[in-house]
């Protein structure tokens, strides 16, 4: 018996928890880093924070899609746990290499701007 349909079906409810809750917090958490960064503008913060998340939820989304694609066929049920589990960690690191990478450009852009504020 080939188990991809079941190991497609608890990849994707997982994946689309994982991300819809990030997404969600980076969002609400986010906007006052860009709000700094954006000189207290709120219309831009607002609409920067928006584009990111969409951007955000596009990446992962089409993502977890190519991972469909590239999954090996699986004929035990211990192997779609292992499957799923393994494909998640994976997700999770890229989630995390994300947004540290976005801190350190959040960073960077906030030090840059304070250099160019000081006489």
């Amino acid at each position: 018996m080939n188990y991809n349909i079941l190991s497609y079906f608890i990849y994707g409810l997982i994946s689309c928890y994982i991300i819809i809750w990030v997404g969600r917090l980076f969002h609400k958490n986010g906007r006052i880093f860009i709000l700094s960064l954006f000189r207290y503008r709120e219309e831009l913060t607002d609409t920067t924070n928006n584009l990111l998340l969409t951007a955000y939820y596009l990446l992962n989304i089409g993502y977890v899609i190519v991972q469909f694609r590239y999954w090996e066929p699986l004929e035990q049920l211990s192997r779609v746990m292992s499957s799923v589990a393994t494909k998640t960690a994976i997700q999770l690191f890229i989630l995390a290499i994300l947004h540290y990478n976005n801190m350190l450009i959040l960073y960077l852009l906030s030090r840059n701007k304070q250099k160019t504020e000081q006489p």
